[in-house]
């Protein structure tokens, strides 16, 4: 078997895949190979996997692992014109690597072609075109193959309305995550923790926090264990909400199933309680995340500045905007202008340290960064600056709002009171 350019080539594609030698053949090969390179290249196991088909579906499942959906689509072509018999799991193998490679066109077209190769589709194979669907973020399809199983007499298993649930949840369809969810049982199929997690997920991307609730209580009952997605999921969906009690409640309940929180969950909660202004409980939940040996991230800090903020506790925003950058990460514009807004309370050069800080890190300055810092020239009379931050707001392409004039207008009115 010789290949334009390799000096040595592979002992056999089949072997070599097995031992994973053949990977700088594949390389060269690119990821759209021609038919005629593809042949060559496999053509010499044929041999073999006429006599072996499972040989064949090794070499298809290392292709999928590669995400090489391209070559996997030729290997059937070159089998068929090789004489070698194409049976189901090799089609469906194919279909993976379609899945695995974000092709969800091509396994939809695979899945198409498999009567033509006088091949049948089974579970296995409308699995994972649905997946790949789901991947793709086509729930639509998803959903359409599910209802096109039966017609082909093959069974739907909970993997198939997983993968179908899964992606109602990716397009934002909650209604249609939950009425698969509710099949299951009629289809005589049991729902298990992938199922719940979806279904969930589903209810948290639209704040759904009382069906989300529902489903994690049900999971208990149907015998499926609830996980940390299961709480993750359900403890946004609270945030969401606006339900800090009960996201709290949640992430207490996580100990007691034998559950360990993660940063997620301990983000989901601080937010919670952040947005409703719950600062204590916020920065003591925060508090509490080194004694688990949970390290916080960007997001987690973000939302512990925000609870600063409302507390009045400028000092302890700047120490967490500090500790951000010890994590090696960047601050986002909401960090900074949490940080902002709560150096209020504190001296007026903070507030401009933080909007220099900003724009250094090429950060989007919105207008609720530069209306934060005029609030803080105003409170330390600072009215020349609160003028020349609202005169440099234009230039930075953030447009001017009232609240910015408001604030610049009463630095300036104080600063009349003070020489009247």
């Amino acid at each position: 078997m010789v290949i334009s350019g390799c000096c040595t080539p592979p002992r056999s594609a089949g072997e070599s895949l097995a031992l994973g030698g053949a990977k700088d053949g594949l390389v060269l090969l690119g990821p759209d190979p021609s038919h005629e390179q593809v042949f060559a290249f496999f053509g010499p196991e044929f041999s073999l996997w006429r006599k072996k088909p499972s040989a064949a579906t090794a070499v298809l499942s290392d292709l999928a692992k590669k995400k090489l959906p391209n070559i996997a689509k030729s290997l059937l072509r070159c089998m068929q014109d090789g004489r070698v018999e194409v049976n189901v799991y090799h089609c469906s193998v194919a279909i993976t690597a379609c899945e695995k490679g974000h092709k969800w066109q091509l396994a939809l077209h695979l899945l198409s072609l498999m009567p033509e190769m006088n091949v049948m589709p089974n579970a296995f194979s409308f699995n994972a075109a649905i997946s790949a669907c789901e991947k793709g973020g086509q729930w639509h399809v998803a959903l359409g193959l599910l209802r096109q199983m039966p017609q082909a007499t093959v069974a739907a298993d909970v993997i198939s309305y997983n993968s179908a649930i899964s992606a109602c949840e990716k397009g934002g369809q909650w209604e249609f995550a939950l009425m698969l969810l509710s099949e299951l049982p009629q289809r005589r199929l049991v729902p298990n923790r992938i199922s719940f997690n979806a279904a969930i997920s589903a209810c948290e991307k639209r704040g759904k926090w009382l069906l989300a609730l529902q489903l994690l209580s049900q999971m208990s009952e149907m015998r499926a264990k609830p996980d940390e997605i299961s709480f993750n999921a359900a403890i946004s969906a609270c945030e969401k909400g606006g339900q800090w009690e009960r996201a709290v409640g949640l992430l207490s309940g996580m100990s007691q199933m034998n559950v360990h929180p993660s940063k997620v969950s301990y983000s989901a909660a601080i937010i919670a309680c952040s947005k409703a202004r719950e600062w204590e409980v916020a920065l003591m939940l925060f508090s509490q995340m080194p004694t688990l040996r949970i390290a916080p991230d960007e997001v987690t800090c973000s939302a512990a500045i925000s609870a600063c903020e409302h507390g009045g506790l400028w000092q302890q925003a700047l120490n967490l905007l500090e500790g951000i950058h010890q994590l090696r990460a960047t601050p986002d514009v909401v960090s900074y202008n949490a940080a902002i807004s709560g150096s209020r309370g504190g001296p007026w050069p903070t507030a401009l340290r933080l909007l220099s800080g900003m724009l250094q890190l090429r950060l989007h300055a919105d207008e609720v960064s530069f209306s934060a810092a005029i609030s803080a020239c105003e409170s330390g009379k600072q009215w020349q600056l609160a003028l020349s931050l609202l005169c440099h707001m234009p230039k930075t392409k953030v447009s001017l709002e009232e609240i910015s004039f408001s604030a610049a207008i009463s630095a300036c009115e104080k600063a009349c009171q003070r020489c009247a």
